[in-house]
């Protein structure tokens, strides 16, 4: 028999029936836990399970469609009731993990390297500025491998010369100058070398539209490109221009006057000449790579243009023929500019090689001038052993004599005089045939 009653749920007289779990029907309390086994309050209020009499939803058979349609009616309900737990839970979560996260950073105690660089703007503005490795590699679109060829705690292990051309940036790497150069923009590290003074002097009066003279103005990473090589082979050059005078006085003056300072000097002036040759050299092979190979001569001329270089057969394929044309042109300045410096690179080179093998000639005259030198004093020093070894033989026969021991020559007068002169024409023989058998042999 059915019971009829009222319940806060449903208004409407409801049977007790058997229901399947996932068909319960939910009633949705804020902020408190659910019932166990997924049972609603209702449930829970009698002993048996309470089903409206008015008709229920279709529902979808038995089985894994019925699992679904449950699970897509709870995820349409959380969505509906609880989008605002859900985005506190997630925001909970977030600030969790973040804060984890950080004190994981914290705790292995990395620090992201801060650069104190000058920056120099194409209109010739100039303002130092610091800023982060991941600063860095934002702006200027370089991945973290290329900046160790410009980054300054690297210089022991990057000082050979370097000209790097990615999409975005050219990184250079000359010595003691460490920079990007962007389409409007350059970063110089280590400003305060003698490298980065000189680079800037050279820069800042190109990019004065007042020194152009009227002239067409090159794009800004050729200007800086161009200021880069022509402050790096001027110092080589004043550099060439100090040590050349010293040589060719020590040249003049040895191998006649061999003194400490002199060698001291020639010592010198040598492993300069050594040092400037091999960044000459390094330079050179720098600018003759970078000549045979056009595609990066070609990337540095699309550089801040809507061109595109094809991979395979390295054409420049531009949105205007305009710009495809000065692109064109470009090439060819770039070239010609490369193919100057590389000209006084090699005039550079070739002059302190020159030089060195002048300095190294001279010390090879005076190393053998000293081999001379130490052969005469050999045989003078041979000869006084040989004089003592026969006044040696004469002193042995007076140590003879002078025994205190009774030979019967003693009583007569002439033996003194007889045994004096025979020990000195034996030690004089004796040093004669001493030095013609020292000469037979070629000692001497």
């Amino acid at each position: 028999m059915a019971s009829v009653s009222s319940s806060p749920c449903s208004p409407q007289a409801v049977l007790p029936v058997p229901l399947p779990l996932h068909l319960l029907p939910r009633c949705r309390l804020p902020r408190l836990p659910l019932p166990p086994l997924g049972l609603s309050a209702c449930a829970r209020r009698g002993g048996g399970l309470l089903l409206p009499l008015t008709p229920p939803a279709p529902r979808a058979a038995d089985g894994n469609d019925g699992r679904a349609v449950a699970e897509e009616q709870d995820f349409e309900e959380e969505e509906r009731g609880g989008d605002d737990g859900a985005r506190d839970a997630e925001s909970a979560g977030a600030s969790r993990g973040s804060g984890r996260f950080a004190a994981d950073y914290v705790s292995l105690g990395i620090r992201e390297p801060v650069y104190e660089v000058i920056e120099v703007k194409s209109n010739g503005r100039v303002s130092t500025k610091k800023i982060s490795r991941r600063q860095l590699l934002k702006s200027s679109g370089l991945r973290l491998r290329d900046t160790r060829s410009v980054d300054p705690s690297l210089w022991l292990m990057n000082s050979m010369p370097s000209l790097l051309v990615r999409e975005q940036a050219i990184l250079l790497n000359l010595g003691s100058l460490r920079a990007i150069a962007m389409h409007e923009r350059v970063l110089i590290f280590n400003y305060n070398s003698s490298g980065g003074k000189a680079f800037l002097e050279l820069l800042l009066p190109r990019l004065n539209p007042r020194n152009i003279n009227g002239g067409p103005a090159m794009p800004f990473q050729l200007e800086v490109v161009e200021a880069a090589l022509l402050s790096r082979i001027q110092r080589l050059e004043r550099r060439l221009m100090h040590v050349e005078p010293r040589v060719a006085t020590l040249l003049e003056v040895l191998p006649n006057r061999l003194t400490g300072d002199v060698l001291e000097q020639l010592r010198l002036s040598k492993q300069s000449l050594v040092e400037l040759g091999s960044r000459a050299g390094d330079l050179k092979q720098m600018l003759i790579d970078l000549l045979e190979d056009p595609h990066e001569i070609r990337k540095i001329c699309i550089m801040g243009r809507n061109c595109t270089l094809d991979k395979l057969s390295d054409d420049v394929e531009c949105s205007v023929p305009l710009e495809k044309h000065i692109a064109e042109e470009e090439e060819e300045e770039i070239e010609m500019l490369l193919e100057n410096y590389l000209q006084r690179c090699e005039s550079c080179h070739g002059q302190a090689e020159r030089l060195l093998d002048s300095a190294r000639e001279m010390e090879d005259s005076i190393a053998v001038n000293l081999s001379s030198r130490r052969l005469e004093v050999s045989r003078v020093e041979l000869l006084l052993q040989v004089g003592t070894f026969c006044v040696a033989v004469g002193a042995l026969i007076a140590g003879i004599f002078g025994m205190n021991l009774t030979s019967y020559l003693e009583t007569n007068s002439w033996a003194f005089w007889a045994t004096t002169g025979g020990i000195a024409v034996g030690a004089v023989a004796g040093f004669f045939l001493m030095y013609r058998y020292l000469k037979a042999r070629k000692i001497l």
